[in-house]
């Protein structure tokens, strides 16, 4: 008798640049495309699937309550946060994510917002716009300060493949590198320093560490008000690990010298989030989610997604966050 298809359901779509195909899949399937989801349509799109793909579509216990043919969910990103994992490990709904795909991606947009910040490139570009240079009338002019980043600090918050190979990158442009222990941690590790003293010593700090319970906020008022050396913060993470009003509070009074940020609590942010304010600043950069996008990385994560979810059909299933066999 011939395998029964499955249904795949990708709840968005378009989140993938459409440039980017999907390989087909080597079993019976059928594969219906949403561009997008919202949380009201999840519960009916996902009830009769066997499969669904999600990068960012929230998946709750209520929308899995009647999805009774579930047994997979394939995420199209790293993080977790927009899944009840407790409520597939409870319905034994095997969970996989991507793994180092953007390995290269999100260091090298790190590096492109420190580069841009450091070296004042915004504050130039629009004064050139605005006529300055012809108004100097000589070949250059000198009107914000540009600063190497050799013989700088670089404070890293996480120590996955993305902050090490943060690490590496500033390790070749001549930086000191200094991995911070845990916020609330006991003990100091070996190669670390503490989250306290990275606060206070660095002059540009870095974050590569997921959003959960404990790094929620994670950086707020009293972590600002430790930064001795006024650096730099640039977040490619996750928008939640940084309190945004204390953000746009600390770099309007000088306590920061610059932000560059590529996540936001709320995304898109709407038009009235604290951090449209400061689009009007030159040491301030945000960039919609895209430090992963470059093309190479999404190409590596569709084929790895759709990988996991071969893996998945040959009962094999691998990077596995929930359902059994967490890897």
């Amino acid at each position: 008798m011939d395998e029964a298809a499955l249904n795949i359901v990708f709840l968005d779509r378009a989140t993938i640049p459409e440039q980017v195909a999907l390989p087909g899949f080597s079993f019976p399937h059928t594969l219906i495309e949403h561009d997008r989801t919202r949380p009201d349509q999840v519960a009916e799109r996902i009830c009769e699937a066997d499969i669904v793909i999600s990068n960012k579509v929230a998946i709750n216990a209520e929308h899995l309550a009647g999805a009774n043919r579930l047994r997979m969910i394939a995420l199209a990103a790293t993080g977790t946060d927009n899944i009840d994992l407790n409520e597939c490990n409870r319905r034994e709904i095997i969970v996989s994510n991507v793994r180092g795909y953007a390995v290269n991606s999100v260091p090298e947009h790190a590096m492109a917002l420190i580069f841009a910040l450091r070296r004042n490139l915004p504050a130039y570009h629009r004064s050139v716009a605005a006529g300055r240079w012809q108004q100097a009338a000589q070949f250059s002019y000198f009107d914000y300060p540009i600063r190497d980043l050799a013989g700088s600090t670089l404070g890293i918050v996480g120590r996955g493949s993305l902050g090490q190979a943060m690490a590496q990158l500033a390790g070749a442009l001549g930086m000191r590198v200094q991995f911070a222990a845990r916020k609330d941690s006991a003990e100091l590790p070996s190669d670390y320093t503490s989250f306290t003293h990275m606060l206070r010593s660095s002059d540009i700090i870095s974050l590569h560490c997921p959003l959960n319970a404990q790094t929620r906020g994670m950086i707020g008022a009293a972590e600002f008000a430790l930064m001795e050396r006024k650096p730099l913060l640039i977040n490619t993470a996750r928008g939640g690990l940084v309190d945004e009003l204390a953000l746009v509070e600390a770099l309007r009074g000088g306590r920061i010298s610059g932000a560059g940020f590529d996540a936001v609590s709320q995304e898109p942010p709407p038009a009235d989030h604290p951090f449209m304010s400061l689009l009007e600043l030159d040491n301030f950069i945000l960039t919609p989610h895209i430090g992963w996008a470059s093309l190479e990385s999404v190409q590596t994560m569709v084929r790895q997604m759709t990988g996991n979810i071969e893996a998945f059909h040959r009962n094999d299933p691998r990077n596995v966050v929930a359902g059994f066999g967490a890897q």
